[in-house]
């Protein structure tokens, strides 16, 4: 991980890997600043981007398990905005919208199959450029949620419910969901029912003047770096300025992260308090698009499904990194990367600043857990 830093990857990082609930390992590498003048802090605080989503899905379940909810339920039963939705299909370079075949539902959602986008995963220039156009992302400028999706209904959809993973806004979609079921911002909701309770100090929906000598920087010169953070403006409270991105917009450290993944790790439980039932935490992490189009494989490498939140190992084999059938993980644009695999009693969390690089560096940290362990709970076959 230093000679990442060295190479420009990103300026540091941290890495935290826990085995059978235990913390093992816990280390500062590089740099905090992109100048290199301020050695990585363990407590640095990092932009989680798509690693927000886990943490929206599982309140999701939450809301699911207390009866709230169906997972079969259509979204429009609280998102009247949406009714009215099409679907562009392109053929031969023409584009037609025809209804829906069947409603987007609150499973849609979460595994990424509702037909929603995002912008620069397009199927087609049209539905990009409206995208862009509606502000739908929130990268240009703040916008509510009542008109987010006040806009997005105005949006074909990219693909027939349930029959694509397309990697896209559903989870904000979810997260906006979750507020409506709940009658609770989702910076509230999570924060009294996940983050403060798991004990998550420093997970937040902005960084108060007060931490910000603590955020982590990407490198000055990765072309990604100064856009991404107009986009994201975690200096700036969202509460009554722009909706929560319930699928980009917390900031977060390894120690805190750790809680999480690991509450997950134990089946919904985390220092005697329960989340999740365990079978409800087995589902989320099973196969839910088997059978359909699209995959994950950009972000995970070949070999994985997609759960509810994560992406899910099909296989030992295939996989361009080691890991169990059944393995968790996901990622986020800025660098962050977690895996959890529960056959060998494993959390590990990266943490990084480098968005050009993040590929390369979150496989690459999975093959030094891996290489690192001296055995597997799995035993050695005959």
């Amino acid at each position: 991980m230093e000679r990442e830093a060295q190479r420009g990857s990103f300026p540091g990082c941290v890495t935290l890997i826990a085995r059978g609930g235990e913390i093992v390992h816990l280390e500062a590498h590089g740099h905090q600043d992109a100048a290199r003048t301020r050695p990585m802090p363990l407590d640095a605080i990092f932009l989680q981007a798509s690693m927000t989503k886990p943490i929206t899905s599982a309140m999701a379940m939450m809301l699911v398990e207390e009866g709230l909810m169906k997972l079969s339920d259509p979204i429009t039963n609280w998102m009247p905005e949406l009714k009215e939705l099409k679907v562009e299909v392109r053929r031969d370079g023409q584009t037609e919208d025809v209804p829906l075949a069947r409603p987007i539902t609150v499973q849609d959602l979460l595994r990424h199959t509702s037909g929603f986008i995002y912008a620069n995963a397009a199927p087609s220039t049209r539905l990009r450029e409206l995208y862009e156009q509606h502000n739908i992302e929130a990268a240009k400028e703040p916008i509510s949620a009542d008109e987010m999706l006040r806009r997005l209904g105005t949006i074909p959809l990219a693909h027939q419910p349930a029959t694509t993973f397309h990697y896209s806004i559903s989870t904000d979609v979810l997260g906006l969901l979750l507020e409506r079921v709940s009658g609770r911002p989702l910076d509230a909701l999570l924060q009294e029912r996940l983050i403060s309770p798991l004990g998550m100090r420093d997970t937040a929906w902005f960084v108060e003047p007060g931490r910000r000598a603590r955020i982590a920087e990407a490198p000055v010169t990765d072309p990604q770096t100064e856009p991404m953070w107009r986009a994201y403006r975690i200096l700036e409270n969202p509460a009554g300025r722009t909706y929560f991105r319930g699928g980009a917009g917390l900031v977060s450290t390894a120690q805190d992260y750790i809680r999480f993944g690991q509450m997950i790790a134990n089946g919904g439980v985390f220092e005697g308090q329960r989340y999740l039932a365990a079978p409800v935490v087995n589902y989320m992490l099973s196969d839910h698009i088997q059978g359909m189009g699209g995959s994950p494989t950009s972000s995970t490498g070949p070999g994985y499904g997609f759960g509810l939140g994560f992406g899910v190992r099909r296989q030992d084999g295939v996989g361009v990194a080691p890991g169990s059938t059944g393995d968790a993980m996901w990622a986020g644009a800025w660098g962050t990367s977690f895996t959890i695999d529960r056959a060998e009693g494993l959390v590990a969390i990266l943490m990084a600043q480098g968005p050009s690089a993040r590929v390369q560096t979150r496989m690459l940290f999975k093959n030094l857990v891996y290489g690192a362990m001296v055995e597997s709970r799995r035993g050695i076959p005959a």
